[in-house]
């Protein structure tokens, strides 16, 4: 649910820069289940990190915690000014997340009814 969050805000990021001359569409990097075990044995490799400069933050620049943020590579169309956000795509994207989201609480509602009846505390 987490990424989930963290996609609805990079689509809200890239519809407000939809006119932003040169602004590039961005996504969230998949997770992976390798990612989120926690390997124990052998070496950790450490993902490298982006600082955000203070001219960068003057000119609006901002990090999510936990999540790697992509430039899209599924982009249909590029405008003169170098932008790349299409209001549609994003839209869908937003559709698609609303839609994981809803199944996702689904899920989580269905097995903690799936535990109380378990337990006998279920109707």
């Amino acid at each position: 649910m987490e990424n989930l969050a963290n996609r609805q805000n990079v689509v809200a990021e890239n519809i407000a820069n939809g006119d932003t001359p040169g602004y590039k569409a961005r996504e969230v990097e998949e997770p992976t289940f390798a990612g989120m075990v926690d390997q124990s044995a052998g070496p950790k490799v450490a993902r490298p990190r982006v600082q955000i400069s203070g001219a960068m933050k003057a000119l609006g620049a901002s990090h999510l915690g936990g999540s790697h943020i992509i430039l899209d590579q599924n982009v249909t169309e590029v405008k003169p000014d170098g932008n790349n956000v299409t209001l549609e795509e994003q839209v869908l994207k937003m559709g698609s997340i609303q839609a994981d989201f809803t199944a996702m609480t689904n899920l989580y509602t269905k097995s903690q009814k799936m535990m109380k009846t378990a337990l006998g505390r279920g109707n």
